[in-house]
């Protein structure tokens, strides 16, 4: 290789080991962090719920858009109620029907127990008649035998003792008939007061049906995406909104072992997102995995113990973000630096700074 080859490579290895020794320092360079704070790369989340359809049906209308904030309670969307409304009205006449029937059995009850009373004055006369007649014959008896009434007469009184011996076996059997009668139309006072229940149950399942049409935010938060529109037909359980709950917002991030063994529930912990890295929210540990992620097949070295990653969770103040709710933005990447000596101070860029 002659000279002049040589001095114009010499500058493009100058330039390509000043590049590596460059990288190398970005790589290595220092953070200026303490050594008991250590960082985590997450995405701020939040609690979303669907809102959803109970029952099957059309929808009529939805309130919400998506981006509105919504209060707990609010009417979101209304589904069609006719059928249901139709239902309710049939189990109404159910209630009124058995209401009425009701009614009818209290008074079967009524005059079974009179008819009892009835069948009972019958066996108390039967037996006055029964007393009498026994009277007569004895005194028909002794006449006979003293030849003052003939024998005719005797066995005339005795027939009528043994006809109305028969007679009062005769009522009591009615009174038996009219206590069966009295139980009877009691058993049947139960059974339509049940059919009450079962027809007023009907009615209130139904009302709560067409309540439950009505659907409604289970709490506060924001529209975040609009799935159905209406008069689209949704099965039951049919999504129609989904709705983020901004009053539960964490970051989720991960840590090796050695710095996840530190981490301690309630932990402080400093947030710099993205979008703004001028401010520093505070948050707490709320979460730390008790299983790593990441996990080699086989941990037989420490240095593969060290590759372990334990997920940690940063929640944020509920009335921090009350404060700030038209700010907070899920998806939005960041930061997490966790303090893992609790006795220690947070350096000054790290020093709590939030949006005015």
């Amino acid at each position: 290789m002659d000279t002049q080859t040589k001095s114009t490579l010499t500058p493009i290895f100058v330039g390509i080991v000043i590049a590596a020794a460059v990288g190398i320092w970005w790589v290595l360079r220092p953070t200026g962090l303490p050594v008991d704070i250590v960082t985590g790369n997450g995405r701020i989340e939040a609690t979303e719920i669907n809102i959803a359809t109970k029952t099957a049906g059309r929808i009529v209308d939805i309130l919400a858009r998506e981006g509105d904030f919504v209060q707990a309670g609010v009417v979101l969307a209304r589904m069609d109620t006719q059928v249901l409304q139709a239902q309710k009205a049939e189990a109404n006449a159910k209630v009124r029907e058995a209401e009425n029937a009701y009614q009818t059995a209290k008074a079967i009850v009524v005059q079974r127990e009179s008819e009892y009373a009835a069948a009972q004055a019958v066996v108390a006369q039967r037996r006055a008649e029964l007393g009498a007649a026994e009277k007569r014959l004895n005194r028909s008896r002794r006449l006979v035998g003293e030849g003052a009434t003939p024998q005719q007469e005797v066995d005339d009184n005795y027939a009528r003792v043994l006809g109305m011996k028969a007679a009062i076996d005769t009522a009591v059997a009615q009174v038996a008939a009219a206590q069966a009668g009295i139980e009877a139309a009691k058993s049947q006072v139960v059974q339509v007061q049940s059919m009450i229940e079962a027809a007023q149950a009907s009615v209130v399942r139904l009302q709560a049906d067409i309540d439950d049409s009505e659907l409604k935010a289970p709490r506060n938060g924001r529209v975040q995406y609009r799935i159905a529109e209406p008069g689209e037909v949704l099965a039951a359980g049919g999504r129609v909104l989904n709705l983020v709950d901004l009053s539960d917002v964490y970051m989720t991030f991960f840590l090796p072992t050695e710095a996840a063994g530190k981490v301690a529930l309630g932990s402080d912990i400093r947030l710099v997102f993205d979008a703004l890295p001028g401010y520093v929210i505070p948050a707490k540990a709320s979460f730390v995995a008790s299983v790593a992620q990441f996990t080699p097949k086989t941990v037989e070295t420490e240095s593969e113990r060290l590759k372990l990653m334990f997920r940690v969770r940063a929640r944020i103040d509920a009335a921090l973000l009350k404060q700030h709710i038209q700010q907070v933005k899920t998806g939005v990447p960041g930061i997490a630096y966790v303090k893992l000596d609790p006795a220690s101070a947070w350096p000054a860029n790290l020093e709590i700074k939030l949006p005015q």
